[in-house]
C-alpha cells in the first residue's frame, strides 16, 4: 500500500467521522445542512451515510396518541382481562357494544342534462366528478354496533360538540331503552307459550 492510499484512507476515515458527528448532533438535519456543516459534496454525504454508516433517512411513525408506561400498563392488564373473560364465558363477545362516528356529507347529483354544455369541435370535452358537495352542511353521525350489527345510531345536533358529557348523556338514554326493550322481550317470553 502506497503512502497516497494511506493518506486517502485516513482522509476518508476524518470524513467519516466528521459526518457522524454532525449527525449526532441533530439527526433531522437535511443532507444540504451536513454539506454546509463538513464542507462535502452531496454525493459524498450521502455515500458516507448509507454506505459506511449505514444510516437511512425514516420519518416518525404516526400513532394517535403517547402514552406513558402506567397508560400502556393499564391497557395491557385490560386486554388480558378481556381475552380472560372471552376465553371463560362464550357469549362475552356478543354482549359488547362499541361506538364509532363518521362524517355525512350531502350531495347533489347533477343530471346529465344538467351538465352538458356547448362547445367547439376544438374545445376540451368537460369532465365531472361523479358527485359534487351541495350546500347541506356535513352531520356527524355516531353508532353503536354489537356482534350483529348497528344497535343504536344518533345524529348529532348541528353546533353540538361531542366530548365526555354529551356521550354521558347519550348512553343515559340508551341503557334505559335498553333495559325497557329487554323488559319487553322478558314479558314476551313469559306470556309466549313453549
Amino acid at each position: 500500500m502506497s503512502v497516497p492510499d494511506n493518506c486517502q484512507q485516513a482522509q476518508n476515515r476524518k470524513s467519516i467521522a466528521e459526518v457522524r458527528e454532525a449527525i449526532l448532533v441533530d439527526r433531522k438535519q437535511t443532507i444540504h445542512d451536513v454539506c454546509e456543516v463538513v464542507g462535502l459534496s452531496y454525493g459524498t454525504i450521502q455515500r458516507i451515510l448509507a454506505d459506511d454508516l449505514n444510516m437511512r433517512c425514516t420519518s416518525a411513525r404516526f400513532v394517535p396518541r403517547l402514552l406513558s408506561d402506567d397508560q400502556k400498563a393499564l391497557r395491557i392488564s385490560v386486554c388480558r382481562e378481556l381475552k380472560r373473560q372471552a376465553r371463560d364465558d362464550l357469549s362475552f363477545i356478543s354482549n359488547i357494544i362499541i361506538s364509532d362516528e363518521t362524517w355525512v356529507y350531502g350531495y347533489d347529483p347533477e343530471t346529465k342534462q344538467q351538465s352538458s354544455q356547448w362547445k367547439s369541435p376544438n374545445s376540451l370535452r368537460q369532465k365531472k366528478a361523479c358527485q359534487v358537495c351541495s350546500n347541506v352542511k356535513s352531520t356527524l353521525i355516531f353508532f353503536f354496533f354489537d356482534i350483529q350489527g348497528i344497535v343504536y345510531k344518533e345524529f348529532v345536533p348541528p353546533g353540538q360538540t361531542i366530548n365526555g358529557k354529551f356521550y354521558c348523556e347519550v348512553l343515559k338514554w340508551q341503557v334505559g331503552h335498553l333495559a325497557q326493550t329487554s323488559r319487553q322481550v322478558e314479558e314476551k317470553q313469559l306470556v309466549s307459550p313453549p
